[in-house]
């Protein structure tokens, strides 16, 4: 909305830190008491659920996790639909992708389910848990855009987040086939949507540069010319499964068969 002439306050900038300007000699408009009661409201409300500590509805969680472009948590978020629409192909699974130890530690917990993961940039400041995990060898690092270390088909399925948004097309040429190599029952991608907001300053040394979010369309173009297939199986159960619970995806997510 355009900021009215001769109006006292000043509204909410990029930071969300409202301002009040100095007092004016102008009356004041009727509608600006009603205006800064909502607006307390607003903030007390955002205080009590993130400053406080308090859990947060899922709508929410989307709205911060599509703003950060994060799909770790989205894959999280998302086994139990994965479970539906893999089944026994959740057996053995493999993460890769950053923070990927909060992913095994929760699949570890899944019944009959072996998880392992692969960070592709550093596991440097995580806490004893994934230090543990990393001492069990569940987890190691390891550049993506070289060949994995592992067998053909040493995983049933092989689930990516956060990590080929970071890769040129030059070396998804060679990441893909290999996730497909190393899974005998498929590949699950989660994407960043276009339009998600950009790697923080500081995480760029990390990732060695920003995240390209690129759309449905782009990918789609992209596995037909490299063949690789679409799981139309396993993406269409998915998709039941996430009808029966309600469940709205905020990362684009793609059913890849494996190479046999």
């Amino acid at each position: 909305m355009s900021r009215r002439p001769g109006n006292p306050s000043r509204r909410i900038g990029e930071g969300g830190i409202p301002f009040i300007g100095s007092h004016s000699k102008a009356r004041p408009s009727p509608l600006l008491p009603i205006g800064l009661v909502v607006l307390g409201a607003v903030l007390l409300i955002v205080y009590c659920y993130s400053g406080s500590g308090g859990q947060i509805s899922e709508t929410e969680a989307f709205s911060k996790l599509e703003g950060g472009g994060s799909c770790t948590g989205e894959v999280q978020r998302a086994i139990p639909i994965l479970k539906k629409a893999y089944g026994d192909s959740m057996r053995k699974v493999l993460h890769v992708g950053p923070d990927t130890c909060s992913i095994v530690s929760k699949l570890l917990k899944e019944e009959e389910t072996e998880a392992w993961g692969v960070e592709p940039y550093d596991l440097d400041d995580v806490d004893a848990s994934c230090k543990g995990l990393v001492r069990k060898g569940f987890m190691r690092v390891a550049d993506i855009k070289f060949p994995l270390p592992y067998r053909a088909k040493s995983f049933s399925l092989v689930i990516v987040s956060d990590a080929l948004d970071y890769l040129s097309p030059r070396y998804l040429n060679k990441t893909l086939p290999e996730l497909a190599r190393v899974s005998s029952d498929g590949v699950v991608i989660f994407s960043g949507y276009p339009g998600q907001q950009k790697a923080k300053v500081a995480e760029l040394s990390k990732f060695g540069r920003p995240a390209k979010f690129r759309s449905s369309t782009w990918w789609i173009r992209y596995f037909l010319q490299n063949s690789l297939e679409e799981n139309e199986a396993a993406s269409k159960k998915f998709e039941q499964a996430s009808v029966k619970r309600s469940y709205k995806p905020g990362c684009q997510i793609f059913h890849l068969k494996s190479n046999h």
